[in-house]
């Protein structure tokens, strides 16, 4: 009777259907337990409880009701009464590492809280944080997740010695590509297809070149890619002995009209691919058999900018730019950029700036030449006048600012909130969609000098934000501890896992029969999203998922999000320029991390945490300029986009050589690596051992 019993309570737990409140219960806790939860995700906005700037004086949602400032949203509401808890709000509204600082010394006033990933590990190895590992055996769901996910375990594990996990994982959707590039593509079309030649009333010159080739100037190159109905793959060769590299004969030529430097960029695509694109030769940037590279696209540029008046009807096109011109969060996206322009590794890592060689063992991108020589690259960009000006003077521009005026041509991002801007601001025959990404050169070890390919480090996987359990904060109480625990773990349910991810059933669609109707995502049934919820969506966020979810529902705020909610509120280009980025990753002609132990090492995806001791964390924490220098927050500061923008100007970097030198040497980055590789071969060898 009683193993009877615990197996009704661990479906029925599963299925989070009933509390966790019982003596059969892995992680029995007394109905009622308060959670003082100093958690959210990003701002005041997302957080558990509504923000005054998001209720007002009251809001009513899709599900009918009506919630105040200061009132749980849905998402939580719904997780208090399955679990039988009280949530208590006490999170300041900070990013995840300000959060953290804020209560480090006042542990005790808090059960949860945010923080990212190494601080979180940092503080458990200092006996803060609650090792959740010594609880694995209670939480069914969240260890089955790890047990079959290994290396999703590594990526968490603090401790090789003891297997220790100190935080909760945040998955932003798992195993797919993360950001992609994005193109005004009916201007790509307007400037290169067609029959004959490129002609306008007026244009502007080219300035005068910067730039220089990045790929060759003479032989050829072959590149797999999909056909262009999507259906296999083919060759595509780039030769060019047939007319030579197109950046290298408009410097040739030097400042040209813009009519003119059009028609070159034709004559360069007919010759070089062998008719292969016709008079579609939009197709080579933005078809599902797009092959560009990053002297394509700088030609692709100097044309854009040179041609406002057939574009947009003005004398002014900017380039490249980024979400928020005058926010580092986003003018970091020029830099990733930049790495898949130009082969360089590290750029987009999971942890800090690190990625594994093919010989094993860590690098650094921030001590590798090749990374402050992309940087150059980006500002002859600039030079050029090919990257937004706003950029460059960290001005207060904004992507709805570029599209809605006709004033930007091509960013780095997410799909789904940057291509919702076809629907809301605009016009007919206009579209900014995802393309496909560029070929480069990558040492990925198979050959010496490389190999010409696609390839993304922009994978998810865990992220960077996570939450913890304090020790001081549920101190002796094993209510309070046990239904900490089983928050985490009904997370990592089926049904916790869409609660996450779409909030409370009211906003889901359902059958007669109270059951969900589902679509395919994935080759997996999710849910569909009521019509109620598809209005309010575009009432209340203007189609932005991601601020609907975290800000009206409460969802997405950590643990596992499903990209299937997304997807569904993804608009028609959107999820067009994704698709193809999706067949090809599926086609194989688009590389990436493995969230595994790879057979070649330089695909092994970096883990968000390694296992550095309290000793070596304490010396981390000392390399001041290392740790402050090359920062992704929106207040700080980074020193490779000041190269961008502002090109080799800061102390002890004058070149790429010198700058990767003053890094390792007197940004003690010898030393952070040296720490950092130790910490990796331990993990190397507790991954041997936990999959023996």
């Amino acid at each position: 009777m009683k193993k009877l019993l615990s197996l009704i309570m661990a479906l029925a737990l599963l299925l989070g259907a009933v509390s966790v409140t019982t003596a059969e219960s892995a992680l029995p806790y007394a109905e009622g337990t308060v959670l003082r939860m100093a958690t959210g995700y990003n701002n005041a906005k997302t957080g558990l409880s509504f923000d005054p700037s998001v209720a007002g004086e009251g809001i009513t949602l899709a599900d009918g009701k009506t919630y105040n400032a200061g009132d749980l949203k849905p998402t939580w509401v719904a997780v208090q009464d399955t679990l039988k808890v009280v949530f208590e709000d006490k999170y300041q509204g900070n990013g995840a590492a300000k959060e953290f600082d804020y209560w480090k010394e006042q542990l005790d006033q808090v059960d949860m809280l945010s923080g990212t990933a190494a601080k979180l590990s940092e503080a458990g190895e200092a006996g803060l944080i609650v090792n959740i590992a010594e609880y694995l055996d209670q939480m069914p769901n969240f260890k089955a997740y790890l047990d079959e996910n290994p290396i999703v375990k590594l990526s968490i594990t603090g401790n090789t010695d003891t297997g220790a996990i100190y935080f909760s994982p945040y998955f932003d959707g798992v195993n797919d590509i993360e950001r992609m590039p994005l193109m005004r593509v009916d201007w790509v079309k307007k400037l290169l297809d067609g029959e004959g030649e490129f002609t306008a009333e007026a244009c502007k010159d080219t300035a005068a070149p910067v730039y220089t080739p990045y790929m060759p100037t003479e032989g050829k190159i072959d590149i797999e890619t999909p056909t262009l109905d999507g259906t296999a793959v083919e060759t595509v060769t780039k030769d060019y002995d047939a007319y030579g590299n197109i950046i290298a004969k408009m410097n040739e030529k030097g400042s040209m009209s813009g009519v003119e430097a059009v028609n070159m960029l034709r004559e360069y695509i007919d010759k070089t691919y062998n008719g292969y694109y016709g008079t579609q030769r939009s197709n080579l940037f933005i078809g599902q058999n797009a092959a560009w590279d990053a002297d394509e696209l700088v030609a692709l540029l100097r044309c854009v900018v040179a041609n406002p008046y057939t574009l947009n009807g003005t004398d002014t096109v900017q380039g490249l730019f980024s979400r928020e011109d005058a926010n580092n969060q986003r003018r970091v996206d020029m830099m990733r950029l930049a790495g898949h322009l130009f082969g360089v590794r590290g750029l987009e890592s999971r942890q800090d700036y690190l990625y594994v060689c093919e010989d094993g063992e860590l690098h650094d991108a921030r001590q590798e030449v090749a990374t402050y020589e992309a940087m150059a690259r980006m500002h002859s960009l600039v030079e050029e006048g090919l990257i937004s000006q706003a950029f460059v003077n960290n001005e207060d521009v904004k992507t709805q600012n570029y599209l809605e005026q006709d004033l930007g041509f091509m960013h780095y991002d997410y799909n789904q909130t940057q291509t919702l801007y076809n629907v809301t601001v605009m016009n007919e025959g206009e579209a900014y969609m995802a393309v496909m990404v560029p070929v480069a050169r990558w040492y990925d070890g198979t050959n010496e000098d490389g190999v010409y390919m696609r390839f993304t480090e922009s994978w998810r996987s865990v992220k960077t934000d996570g939450w913890g359990i304090s020790k001081a904060g549920v101190g002796s109480d094993t209510d309070k501890l046990n239904a900490a625990l089983a928050l985490i773990d009904y997370a990592y349910s089926p049904a916790g896992t869409i609660r996450m991810s779409y909030g409370p059933d009211e906003f889901i669609k359902t059958n007669a029969d109270g059951s969900y109707e589902t679509f395919n995502f994935n080759g997996k049934e999710m849910p569909v999203i009521a019509d109620a919820t598809w209005e309010e969506l575009w009432a209340k966020a203007n189609g932005n998922y991601t601020n609907y979810a975290r800000q009206f529902l409460g969802s997405t705020l950590s643990f596992m999000k499903s990209q299937a909610f997304e997807y569904q509120c993804t608009c028609d280009a959107g999820k067009e320029g994704a698709g193809k980025i999706s067949v090809a990753i599926a086609l194989g002609t688009i590389k990436h991390p493995e969230l595994a132990i790879a057979e070649n090492p330089w695909y092994t995806s970096v883990p968000t945490v390694l296992p550095t001791t309290k000793n070596e964390n304490q010396q981390l924490g000392e390399y001041t300029d290392l740790n402050s220098k090359f920062q992704a927050g929106k207040d700080q500061e980074n020193a490779l986009v000041d190269i961008i923008a502002k090109g080799f100007t800061a102390e002890g970097m004058g070149d790429p050589e010198e700058a990767a030198g003053y890094v390792t040497d007197t940004m003690m980055g010898a030393q952070y690596l040296d720490i950092k590789e130790g910490a990796w071969e331990a993990l190397l060898d507790y991954y041997e051992e936990i999959t023996k």
